[in-house]
This record gives C-alpha cells, structure tokens and sequence, in this order.
C-alpha cells in the first residue's frame, strides 16, 4: 500500500468499476471509450453498469438537496463488489467522495453505504498515476500543451496535480501554463445557464489565455470545462480545440488516432 497527502492508496486491482458521467455519455463517449483502453491496457477488467445515470452535482450544486439525494440514491448500490470506481471528472468524483456523505448524513443506512462508495471512487488520472502507477510510453509528433483543470477537481480532487503528472511522463509534450489557469472557465454546471453573459465572458477570458500560451491544444479531465471552452472557440471560428485527457492520453501514447 502506497500513501500520498492524505489519501491511502491501494494495490493495483484486477477488476475495477466505471462511472461515465452524463455529459462523457452524450456528448463526449469516446473520452469514456479511451478512458476505458487505458485502464484495459494496465491489465484491468472494465464493469460498466449499465444502469448508471447522473451523479446528482447539477441538483445538489443547485441548492435542491432532496433531488440530489434521489439521484445520488440510485447510483449508491450499483456497485456492489468492492472495486474502485472510476470516474473520469473530477467534478463528478468530487461529488461522489466527498459530497455523498454529506447527502445522507441525517440517514445512518444509506450514510453508511456513501461513506462505503466515497472510499472507492478515484478521479481517472488520480487512480493512473496513485493506483495503476501507469508508466506511459509518448508516441506522439512534439507538441506545445495548455491544460486546464475545472475548479471542484482542482480544489477537491488535486487533479491538476494529477493531469501534470501524466502529462510529465511524455517526453514529446511541453505543457505550458496559462495566465488564468486557477480561474473558473464560466460553465460551472448550471451557472452557465443561469447566468449566460457572465459565464460567456469568463469563458472568453481562458480561452484568450489558453491562445496566448501558443499551445496547440488544450487537454482537460472535464467534459464540461471542454465542452464549454470549445462551443467559445467554435463561436469565434476558431480551429483550436481541446480535448478530454483521457483522450489525449491514449492518443499519444497508442500511436495515430484515438480509435483501435
């Protein structure tokens, strides 16, 4: 057993369990399919449960606690054996570890099942690099990367620090820094919708940032985030796009494309 900050690490599993998210399963499920490879090419069994839906963060960041509780109720037994779950966002992540004993704390029932499930949840790059201890070889062309992190990774989950761990290991990449790089992109789940011209505006300044750096793309743990910074990009007919870790990661380190 291995033991960083404040987190036990344990041994590399056999058999592992992955949460997808929502917005990985309907806009981004090839982040969710390399997510996938990179955990199979450790040596690891992928369940899948196919019953899985939403982790209850929009309700439960939107001040509707008794919703987020029905969400967070369903997802509680989906994962009976005790493997890690892996969920690929570390907003999502975040919500799971640390936010789902708080959701049932007044229930000693279901506090004890969250409790049991925050212990087993791991951020995709976190359970890479703490977990898996993955050692990955760079096959990609040189490459100028910004990355950035959603701000409940950042601060919850230390995926920053996780995402530049892997990104260190490719000797090909020159990660390179943004100004704003600890400041919200404006999607924040429902913020962006409630409050559309503010969001715009701090999106706006990232990706100004993030182009200013002179990197060729930007890499990112959140599907949200990503999405958010490219809709801005794809606004301004702008051909500079991110793309999700996971698939930035398979990509370089499994030769040409994304797909096998």
């Amino acid at each position: 057993m291995d033991e960083t900050g404040s987190r036990h690490y344990p041994d590399k599993p056999a058999k592992v369990y992955l949460f997808g998210t929502c917005l990985i399963d309907l806009f981004c499920p090839e982040a969710g399919m390399n997510a996938l490879r990179l955990l199979e090419r450790e040596g690891i069994e992928v369940h899948f449960p196919a019953d899985q839906t939403c982790c209850g963060q929009p309700a439960h960041s939107s001040g509707f606690p008794e919703q987020a509780r029905a969400v967070a109720r369903a997802q509680l037994r989906l994962f009976p054996e005790p493997w890690p779950v892996i969920v690929p966002s570390g907003s999502c992540a975040g919500t799971m570890r640390h936010h789902y004993p708080e959701m049932f704390a007044d229930d000693p029932g279901l506090l004890a099942e969250a409790t049991a499930l925050a212990d087993r949840v791991f951020e995709l790059s976190e359970f890479l690099v703490h977990v898996a201890r993955v050692s990955l070889v760079d096959q990609g062309a040189p490459a100028r990367v910004a990355l950035h992190t959603s701000c409940a990774a950042r601060r919850e989950m230390g995926t920053l620090e996780h995402g530049r761990a892997l990104l260190a290991q490719l000797p090909g990449v020159e990660l390179v820094v943004h100004e704003h790089e600890s400041e919200c992109c404006g999607f924040g789940g429902t913020f962006s919708l409630k409050h559309p011209a503010i969001s715009s505006a701090m999106a706006g300044d990232k990706v100004d940032a993030l182009k200013e750096t002179g990197a060729e793309t930007f890499v990112s743990a959140d599907c949200g985030c990503m999405l958010s910074l490219n809709h801005t990009l794809q606004k301004r007919r702008d051909g500079f796009q991110g793309q999700h870790l996971a698939t930035f990661l398979w990509q370089r380190t499994n030769g040409e494309g994304g797909e096998r």
